[in-house]
């Protein structure tokens, strides 16, 4: 008879929601070898081709039920550069653990049975990182003149730069902020993703020679040309979505309306929860509303709240979604989690304006309640505005976390790279490679806001196919 899966630790959410400590607290050694212990490992283990980087988990989880640790690791890091931070942020429920035989097949993601493959991952990662485990680099002589410009220091940056650098390529990152890590930085707030646990990664790969020039705009400071010109043999973009979509209804340029990419920016990036001791500030209103549906929008609702306590607000934060919670494309657990916080939620509910005061400052949302129409090209039902059923949100603040788009300061100045009608460059989807030669791309640049594991397998596409256009060039 199968074992029942073990629960994962979790601060307590009175005390959690007061700060920025990290939510989840991970197993200890005894609660990985039981729960590996409840793993089958089946002739043939669906939960790997759930994986976007394809880690061999049956073997992984083998090799934890059997104390072997450093195998496990070595076994991991031979697919994924980054296991402490994809074993916090990956929507595992969706992909591995969806695929795992304790779950129901046509479930929408995973079974509360499913192994805990990403909490074993996090397990291995940390450990990995405590025992200063290092994954042997394979250097190649042919390769020590060879000098490559990885653009962006997001997830599919830093994993093109460490695979490439592992083979002794010099690797230098070109960030436009003052901080790298991308979206990892500003996107993903502390209580997920911890910046020790980032600044561990990035410093691995300094270890292995990557260079990271920060406060540097490819696209403004250098152009591709003037890259090739100083010597680069191979460009990678790894641009990442960072232009905010908004919903386009009246309202929206009311003062203390943000994007959620500005606010998390602010918040994650520039310390703004720290003002006046950090120089950032960040209003924070009595009454928040967030839109959307996603893992940024529950980021973004969860910093909110935060910042209410933090501040001596009564928290009053709100998520508002047009659609039903079984529809919400953000990650499970995000969604528990903010539901124990005391975040409210405002299901199947559509904004149609922002209503303002006399000073030009945001005081209420005006909005539609919906219903479930016929799926539409995403496969979720389409929501249905019901006629006459118009109400009014108290809203001092909103956030709007519907997704991004592309970012275009280098695709505006560079024509000769193609992109699609979204603006997301195009690339042969076999070798990652773009319109012009020996320029990559890979992330949320070519495919469109995508997770963390998927940007870092497009990455490591894009890195074996970087590694055979060099063996080529004189």
């Amino acid at each position: 008879m199968k074992k029942e899966p073990v629960k994962i630790k979790e601060r307590d959410s009175v005390f959690r929601v007061k700060g920025f400590q990290e939510v989840v607290e991970g197993f200890f050694e005894e609660e990985a070898l039981q729960e590996a212990a409840r793993c089958m490992q089946c002739k043939d283990a669906k939960c790997i081709s759930g994986c976007p980087v394809g880690i061999d988990i049956k073997a992984f989880i083998g090799q934890v039920a059997q104390k072997d640790y450093r195998g496990a690791y070595a076994t991991i890091r031979q697919k994924n550069n980054f296991p402490s931070i994809c074993g916090r942020v990956c929507p595992a429920e969706y992909q591995c653990r969806k695929a795992c035989v304790f779950t129901k097949r046509g479930e929408p993601f995973a079974s509360s049975q499913s192994i805990g493959i990403n909490f074993l991952e996090r397990f291995i990662g940390d450990y990995g990182a405590a025992e200063k485990l290092a994954v042997e680099a394979v250097k190649d002589e042919k390769f020590s003149r060879k000098k490559v410009a990885v653009v962006g220091s997001g997830p599919a940056g830093l994993c093109c730069a460490g695979e490439l650098a592992r083979r002794g390529i010099k690797v230098i990152i070109f960030e436009g902020l003052h901080k790298t890590g991308g979206v990892l930085r500003y996107g993903i707030p502390p209580f997920r993703l911890p910046r020790n646990v980032l600044d561990f990664e990035i410093d691995s790969l300094k270890k292995l020679g990557v260079e990271f020039r920060t406060n540097t705009i490819i696209g403004n400071v250098k152009s591709i040309d003037e890259l090739f010109s100083e010597s680069y043999c191979v460009v990678f973009l790894g641009l990442g979505a960072g232009i905010p979509a908004f919903l386009g209804i009246a309202g929206e340029n009311l003062c203390n309306v943000y994007s959620a990419n500005e606010f998390l920016t602010r918040v994650n990036l520039m310390r703004a929860q720290e003002f006046p001791e950090a120089h950032t500030p960040v209003n924070v209103g009595k009454h928040i509303v967030v839109v959307g549906g996603g893992n940024t929008a529950m980021d973004a609702a969860r910093v909110a709240l935060r910042l209410q306590h933090m501040q001596g607000i009564k928290p009053d934060t709100t998520i508002v979604y047009r659609r039903s919670e079984v529809e919400m494309p953000a990650r499970r657990l995000e969604i528990e989690h903010a539901k124990e916080e005391g975040l409210k939620f405002e299901m199947l509910v559509k904004p149609e304006e922002f209503i303002g005061d006399d000073s030009g400052f945001v005081k209420k949302m005006r909005a539609s309640r919906c219903r479930l129409g016929e799926p539409d090209n995403s496969g979720r039902r389409r929501p249905m505005v019901i006629p006459n059923s118009v109400f009014e949100i108290d809203c001092d603040q909103a956030v709007i976390a519907i997704g991004l788009g592309a970012n275009k300061i280098l695709t505006s100045v560079t024509p000769e790279l193609k992109t699609d009608k979204y603006g997301d460059v195009v690339v042969n989807p076999e070798t990652m490679e773009t319109s012009i030669k020996g320029v990559f791309a890979g992330g949320d640049i070519v495919g469109g806001e995508g997770t963390v594991i998927e940007a870092m397998g497009m990455a490591k596409k894009a890195a074996d196919s970087i590694i055979k256009y060099l063996e080529k060039c004189e």
